[in-house]
């Protein structure tokens, strides 16, 4: 994923690892929808397909799992943000 995805003002962050884990630390702005509750809620992402979207969990697998949905939905604009730590070393 370009890092010019994770700068743009435009891009949405997904964090769709817990409840528990989302209170406990997330990226400033995003939205958590748990990877359990994705297929039903993946329509609260505003600007879903026109936007850049960037989904995250802890390590990436759940994020990878939450793209691959969309993408077989025919979803573009859609990127595997890999784990928490990962997206804030690239913000920083």
């Amino acid at each position: 994923m370009p890092k010019e995805i994770l700068k743009d003002r435009a891009t949405k962050f997904v964090d769709v690892r817990t409840n528990t884990e989302f209170k406990a630390g997330h990226i400033n702005g995003a939205i958590n929808i748990p990877l359990d509750q994705f297929e039903k809620r993946h329509t609260e992402i505003e600007g879903l397909g026109q936007s850049p979207v960037v989904i995250y969990c802890r390590s990436g697998n759940r994020s990878g799992h939450a793209v691959a949905f969309l993408l077989q939905k025919g979803i573009k604009n859609v990127y595997n943000g890999g784990g928490l730590e990962d997206i804030q070393y690239h913000l920083n």
